[in-house]
């Protein structure tokens, strides 16, 4: 059975202590209450809090001994597809009852088949026909984070498919009589191509204009920008001012806050100053803000071959649709360009340290910073270094 979960990811990391309450409770509500539909559907903007709202509704479900069965999309990760997806629920649901061993163990022999709709029939709609005398409250919740994200990047024609196979299990999931009482809750952004049967829950995550002054959400990002601005040790005559000015410029979007507090990190009152200084205009959108951050890093002073070595690195971050340690960046690049590895290296980690995630695999800390290098935007406010898009698409 090990086999069957062995591709899955952690869920990201959860709400902040005492924000996002509200929401976070009327979901567990809806997930309780039998009479409720069983899909809970959490959409909105990139940014938003949507991986932290679904870490922290399993966190909240597992603290009260609910059964919870988490998996997360990335797509820079081909091995995370539809099948996992599958693969890893009947995993668990084998751990969590044994009864159901037998059934998933003669269901998988001989059945490696790339048919999504034949493999989650035997594994997931099949074994749990039978768990009719199991109580509902301790019937598993099933939490998927990052539907957008199956088929990753490139879309040909079989992530297509993985993807449009998702969406018809997932509408099985929906329809199937014995599956009702099985909730599942998933997150992704407000795409096109994702529909679903009017019948089930939807939380649209507000962001933008949508955000008003003193709602629970500009609350909720004030109380996270106050605490780590606090613990970087602003000043405290100047925190007041900052909140007024950075809160509303979040503007509902999380990964804007948790940006914005990472650049302020090290110097929090000169690089607020730095925001303060161009008229508000790194504070009008998450790219924006991005655009300000690659200025501040990379704006000024840099030779032509430190901007190649820039180039070069982000460049092969994206082409490579997946995570890259040093040596492999290094083997990937050409050594001429990087003529000290190491040096640049950390130069591009120290640079964009709020935006990059840290450990030894460089990779962004969230989709939008990739979805920004590859903009129009970047390349209007960027042409020193907008090469980095003519790598990422070679």
């Amino acid at each position: 059975m090990n086999a069957l979960g062995e591709n899955r990811l952690p869920l990201r990391r959860p709400c902040m202590e005492g924000t996002r309450t509200a929401i976070l409770q009327e979901i567990e509500d809806e997930i309780k209450n039998v009479d409720c539909p069983n899909m809970i559907w959490i959409r909105g903007s990139p940014g938003v809090g949507k991986s932290a709202l679904a870490a922290s509704i399993a966190h909240r479900l597992e603290n009260q001994n609910r059964r919870v069965i988490s998996f997360r999309f990335d797509r820079t990760e081909k091995a995370i597809t539809t099948k996992a997806l599958w693969r890893t629920v009947a995993c668990d649901l084998a751990r969590f009852y044994p009864s159901l061993r037998p059934h998933l163990t003669q269901s998988t022999q001989g059945h490696s088949s790339s048919d999504i709709d034949r493999l989650f029939k035997l594994l997931i709609e099949e074994p749990l026909s039978t768990l009719d005398d199991v109580p509902r409250e301790e019937l598993p919740v099933i939490v998927i984070d990052a539907l957008d994200e199956c088929g990753g990047l490139r879309h040909d024609a079989s992530e297509m498919d993985d993807f449009q196979g998702l969406l018809r299990t997932l509408k099985r999931w929906i329809q199937a009589d014995h599956l009702k009482k099985f909730k599942v809750v998933i997150t992704s952004r407000p795409e096109d191509r994702i529909m679903f049967p009017d019948s089930i829950i939807i939380h649209e995550i507000p962001s933008g204009s949508n955000v008003k002054s003193g709602d629970s959400a500009s609350e909720d990002i004030r109380a996270l920008l106050k605490s780590r601005l606090e613990s970087m040790g602003m000043k405290r005559t100047l925190i007041g001012r900052a909140l007024d000015y950075l809160v509303p410029g979040a503007a509902g979007i999380f990964i804007w806050a948790t940006t914005v507090a990472s650049f302020l990190e090290g110097n929090p009152e000169v690089r607020f100053s730095m925001l303060v200084k161009g008229d508000g205009k790194g504070l009008k959108s998450l790219y924006s803000l991005y655009s300000t951050i690659i200025k501040a890093s990379f704006g000024h002073g840099l030779e032509e071959e430190e901007i190649r070595a820039v180039v070069s690195v982000i460049g092969a971050m994206i082409f490579a649709k997946e995570p890259l340690d040093d040596d492999a960046l290094i083997m990937l690049l050409e050594v001429d360009i990087l003529g000290s590895d190491v040096d640049n290296l950390w130069f591009i980690r120290k640079s964009l340290m709020s935006v990059i995630d840290p450990g030894p695999v460089l990779r962004f800390h969230h989709r939008s910073f990739e979805d920004f290098l590859l903009s129009s935007s970047f390349l209007h406010e960027h042409p020193n270094i907008s090469a980095i898009q003519d790598r990422a698409y070679l």
